[in-house]
């Protein structure tokens, strides 16, 4: 029998859960838009949504999790949005500042058809739409963040932190320009 992930170390969550680039799915959009249906059906407030990550950049590989920017208008609807979204089996994965981020689709078994990550944010703190608005835009240096996911994948495939923060740079760059150019 699995061990539950609540009590999995971070090494075994990662093992369980490695990082994975695909190529571009064209229904994530649909099941981007299926998931928002799900949130709004659950949730109470007047949030905006927003399909964040590379799934939602067409034409470069992605790992198969559909990320989704909730905006809020105060710390007390991202809170007690994140209790409701916990009530209706998702799983908080982090919290910290004024974020919450949770995830949809991690089983003992590893992961399901379909993944999401849901990270709760107040209005205006939307720094990866800048980003995916720019890669959008820019397909050329969506190649570049392409080729830099290709040549981490390998190099940390078990180490999702590490993976993240090796890329912050690249999209710290990128989404500063955005944000000037608006």
């Amino acid at each position: 029998m699995s061990n539950k992930l609540s009590e999995m170390t971070l090494e075994e969550l990662w093992k369980l859960f490695p990082i994975s680039l695909t190529m571009h799915n064209p229904c994530w959009a649909d099941w981007y838009i299926e998931e928002v249906d799900c949130l709004r059906d659950l949730l109470p407030y007047d949030i905006q949504y927003f399909h964040v990550g590379s799934t939602a950049v067409k034409d470069i590989m992605a790992k198969p999790i559909i990320d989704i920017l909730a905006a809020v208008d105060s710390y007390e609807e991202m809170v007690k949005s994140a209790s409701i979204l916990k009530e209706h089996n998702y799983i908080i994965m982090s919290e910290k500042d004024s974020r919450i981020s949770l995830n949809k689709g991690y089983t003992e078994d590893g992961f399901a058809e379909k993944v999401f990550h849901i990270h709760i944010r107040l209005k205006g703190d939307i720094d990866e739409v800048y980003f995916k608005d720019y890669l959008i835009a820019h397909h050329q240096v969506a190649k570049e963040y392409e080729n830099l996911k290709l040549k981490l994948w390998k190099e940390y495939e078990y180490n999702r932190d590490a993976y993240t923060d090796a890329k912050t740079s690249f999209v710290k760059i990128y989404t500063d320009i955005a944000k000037q150019n608006c």
